[in-house]
């Protein structure tokens, strides 16, 4: 017997509820997962914020005994800051311009020719960015003696740009995919070469692309330990990577306090790169109706 024009809708509203509650729960601890993932990376934020400021900074989460200044005045000269930071721009700027032009070029003819090697060069390149950084720099180090690149700029600049280079043409190309070819036909129709319908027309049409390469690889360069730490020898050429080591004494005596202060410093320029190409990241590619008529 069916039921009444007024118990259906009783009905389906007593169903819908165990399906509202179990919805909520789920968004419940969904929203507890990510709570918890966000404390983890608050922590150690707060922990570098507070100690910076703390005169008697040690490894807990803790408030301020009182509010100083003299770790930034400590850490704040050529010697411990301002030369190892200078090394680290040099050293990651230059690979980082190296790595995108090379990846820009090399990405152009894997993303407009196709050939029956494309497949296999992608997938070589993208084995070799599985490869561990320990595995390859015996190896390396041992060639760079040979070459007389040893504790050389140049010599770390390369091997920098070298081993961000794999994964920066995978994403080259999946954004340099995204441009349409009729663009560049049309500029080879006006006499454009091929390197110029890559510099006036794909790349800056791939302006977002370009920012994620960069600072995806200024990033993971910036925070390179292992590297530099093998590959220069002179106190001189050390980046910050490296010289923020030194607040680690020998007898496991550790100044938090500088060190704190070291890491707000160390990261400003890795922020400040960020904030500068934002609006790039959170642009699109400026196509509509560039193909149409």
């Amino acid at each position: 017997m069916p039921l009444p024009h007024r118990a259906r809708p009783l009905a389906s509203r007593r169903a819908a509820r165990p399906l509202a509650s179990r919805r909520a729960a789920r968004r419940l601890a969904a929203d507890a997962g990510l709570l918890v993932v966000a404390l983890a990376f608050v922590l150690p934020l707060a922990w570098v914020v507070l100690s910076a400021l703390d005169p008697h900074a040690g490894l807990r989460v803790k408030a301020p005994d009182g509010l100083t200044l003299e770790h930034f005045d400590a850490i704040l000269t050529d010697e411990i800051t301002f030369t190892p930071l200078l090394n680290s721009l040099v050293l990651c700027g230059g690979a980082t311009a190296l790595t995108v032009v090379c990846a820009a070029l090399a990405a152009y003819p894997l993303s407009r020719f196709r050939s029956r090697l494309n497949r296999p060069f992608l997938l070589t390149i993208l084995f070799a960015t599985s490869l561990p950084i320990t595995a390859i720099m015996v190896p390396v180090y041992a060639l760079f003696v040979q070459v007389d690149l040893i504790d050389t700029r140049q010599g770390t600049i390369f091997f920098f740009a070298a081993s961000q280079l794999p994964f920066a043409i995978w994403l080259m190309k999946n954004f340099m995919d995204g441009v349409p070819k009729e663009l560049e036909e049309a500029a080879w129709t006006d006499g454009a070469s091929t390197l110029q319908s890559l510099v006036r027309i794909v790349l800056p049409l791939m302006g977002p692309g370009v920012a994620v390469v960069t600072v995806f690889s200024f990033v993971m360069m910036w925070g390179n330990f292992f590297v530099p730490f093998m590959l220069l020898l002179s106190p001189d050429l050390m980046p910050a990577s490296v010289s923020i080591n030194d607040f680690f004494g020998n007898r496991g005596m550790v100044a938090y306090g500088q060190l704190a202060a070291f890491s707000i410093v160390y990261s400003t320029p890795v922020i400040l790169l960020y904030v500068l190409i934002a609006r790039r990241l959170g642009g699109g590619f400026a196509l509509g109706g560039a193909v149409k008529g």
